[in-house]
Order: structure tokens, then sequence, then C-alpha cells
């Protein structure tokens, strides 16, 4: 298991045993003012759920953003060995099942990176990694307008700037696939 594995299935049992505790303690309140009810006929105090109920949400937060969400160093090297040509072709499917066209991926990817069609298929042709493909890419100065959560991660806490543009790329082609409009996914500020 990797470093980043364990710590998020670490992450995982913490926020189950805040949930059980969570169950319990909401079940010894309820119990409390029943009885209450019961013994002294009183109208049930909401404020002590209301209080329970944002304790319990900011220490499920607290839990929540203590995971370390960042890359790993093998993680970011595994991704910057694949090729571009593996993926593009994926790239294509995914947007064209979802309605959307060949040449609107290819606004998208020129957006971000400056390459045209034929530089691309020459890249393509070439077999080029993704660690090469940003190193030859003239990166938008607008792509750090790019937020969100992608393959598990949010693009503008990655600290790796390789694995950064990357999921930059793969968060556009998302969003094209989501249906955005391109004046939403082109960024221009």
């Amino acid at each position: 298991m990797s470093n980043a594995q364990g710590r998020l299935t670490a992450a995982r049992r913490r926020l189950i045993a805040a949930r059980g505790l969570l169950t319990t303690a909401r079940g010894v309140l309820q119990l409390v003012n029943g009885v209450l009810l019961f013994i002294n006929d009183v109208q049930p105090v909401d404020f002590r759920f209301k209080l329970f109920y944002i304790f319990t949400t900011v220490i499920s937060i607290n839990i929540f953003l203590e995971i370390d969400m960042n890359t790993t160093p093998e993680h970011d090297k595994k991704i910057a060995a694949i090729t571009f040509a593996a993926v593009f072709p994926h790239y294509i499917a995914k947007i064209e099942k979802k309605g959307r066209t060949r040449e609107e991926l290819l606004q998208v990817i020129k957006w971000l990176t400056d390459f045209d069609e034929p530089e691309l298929q020459e890249l393509i042709q070439k077999n080029v990694t993704f660690e090469t493909f940003f190193q030859l890419a003239r990166v938008h100065p607008n792509a750090h307008l790019i937020t969100g959560a992608i393959c598990g991660y949010r693009v503008e806490d990655i600290e790796n700037p390789l694995t950064r543009n990357i999921r930059y790329l793969d968060k556009l082609v998302d969003e094209l696939a989501k249906g955005k409009k391109m004046e939403k996914i082109l960024r221009d500020a």
C-alpha cells in the first residue's frame, strides 16, 4: 500500500469513527430529551440539537480537511510518463459520447497549450509523453483560473506544475463533456 493510500485509508477510518460517534451522541441526546419530556412535561429544547449538529458538522469538516489530497512523487512520475497519443483517443471518445465535437476538443486544447491541429498530430506521431508535451506547450496565462476536482484531486491544490497542467487538461475535457458552454470553459478573463 502506498503512503497516499495509507493516509486516505486512515482518514476514512477517522470519518467512519466520527459518524459512529455522531449516531451514538444523537441517540443519547434524543433519549435524554425524551426522558425530560416524560418526567417534567416540558417542551423539547431544539437549541441543544442545533448546537449538536453544528458541533458534529465542524468535527466532520475538520476530519475531512486533514486528508492530504496532494499527489505523491510516484504518482507524478507515472502520469508524466503517459503518452499523449494514448490518452487523446479517450478524450475524443468521452466528448463525442456526450454530443460534443472533435473540433471543440481541439479548440480547448489549443486554448490551454497553444498547439494547433497539425502540431498535435505531429506530437501524437512522435508518441511524446505528457512531460514533453507540456515542456513544448505554451500554457495559457489564465490556466490558473481552472479550479475544481478531477480524478480525486483539486487542481488548484496540486503542487507539481506538470501534474497540475495535465489535470487542467483533464478538467477542461471533463467540462466539455459535461456540456459546459465554451465561453466558460475558455477562461478569458
